[in-house]
């Protein structure tokens, strides 16, 4: 029995590390969207329909970070320790999970607008 909790023990350690480097990689990634953003705002200040595309951009950036958050979140889930952990968890996974949904059917509108402005059909 012992053994057993070495090991589990250690599968829990390996576990925090891994959602550890996957929230570091959704941070990175979020961040690096952000300034892209930013910058790309920066250039086209006036240009509205340039805005859109950025706007995309940094919808994807955000999509990614997202999903990357989310597959934490169900590692986090599989060594938490009560119910009341859990039910955190679930909370922030079905905002971040939403957030996607959304975020992702705005870009398809978005790319159904331009595509019909440009007089073809959505890929």
């Amino acid at each position: 029995m012992e053994g057993w909790l070495i090991t589990e023990e250690w599968l829990i350690h390996v576990t925090e590390f891994v959602i550890l480097v996957i929230e570091a990689m959704a941070l990175f990634v979020i961040a690096f969207g952000v300034v892209e953003s930013f910058i790309g705002m920066l250039r086209t200040i006036t240009q509205h329909d340039e805005r859109r595309v950025v706007w995309l951009q940094l919808a994807r950036w955000l999509v990614a970070g997202l999903t990357l958050q989310l597959a934490a979140d169900v590692l986090e889930t599989s060594i938490s320790q009560d119910w009341i952990d859990l039910g955190q968890l679930a909370a922030i996974a079905v905002i971040r999970t939403f957030l996607s949904y959304f975020l992702e059917r705005d870009m398809s509108e978005v790319r159904e607008l331009e595509a019909e402005a440009r007089g073809k059909s959505p890929e």
